[in-house]
């Protein structure tokens, strides 16, 4: 997804900020869509969406960390950058904390915004292709029998085939079959590349 044909996001109830943010991203060259109502966005975004979000801190009826938080709820993992015109620190902090790119202040610096806006759709990219890697991982996975599964397991720890064997009870020339056939279904010519494959399916350390 090449910047021009990103899609930037821009919630803000000041229809004057709304407009002068549509023609700067625009002339950047970006795809935007611009929301006067945090709940019009809410209603009117599509599924799956992509790209990120440039939202105004303080809007009537749902604050810019409410939105972002609502977002978080829906599972909506788009990169948000804040532009407030009353830049608190507490604010400011809280908005970074929950994940925000940048927090700038009105009247936007524009070489800042497209920079933030930049930061944030490549964020956006490298998360998409991180949920596909492992999505087509978890497809190889799920394909393997669960001795087939025993076997890589044993495998990524770095067990031999005769250690695997005694291990579940079998002959050793069994567990070669199994990991021959467990190798080609993740379609991986290493033992390095599987382990790398099985790191990406585990759940970050605390």
């Amino acid at each position: 997804m090449s910047f021009a044909q990103a899609n930037v996001t821009v919630v803000d109830d000041d229809v004057l900020v709304l407009r002068s943010l549509d023609r700067l991203l625009q002339s950047a060259g970006f795809q935007v869509e611009i929301f006067s109502s945090p709940h019009d966005f809410l209603e009117k975004r599509g599924a799956n969406p992509s790209g990120c979000i440039v939202m105004d801190l303080s809007m009537p009826g749902l604050s810019g960390l409410e939105l972002q938080q609502a977002l978080f709820s829906t599972r909506d993992a788009r990169p948000v950058v804040f532009i407030s015109g009353q830049g608190s620190v507490p604010a400011s902090v809280q908005a970074m904390k929950a994940g925000a790119i940048d927090f700038l202040t009105k009247p936007v610096d524009e070489a800042k915004l497209i920079g933030a806006v930049r930061v944030a759709l490549d964020k956006d990219r490298a998360a998409r292709e991180h949920r596909a890697d492992q999505a087509a991982i978890t497809a190889r996975l799920s394909s393997l029998t669960p001795r087939e599964r025993e076997v890589l397991i044993g495998v990524v720890a770095g067990k031999l085939n005769k250690q695997i064997a005694a291990e579940l009870g079998t002959a050793e020339k069994t567990i070669k079959v199994h990991r021959a056939r467990m190798m080609r279904k993740m379609g991986v010519d290493s033992v390095a590349e599987l382990v790398r494959l099985w790191t990406l399916t585990q759940p970050p350390q605390a």
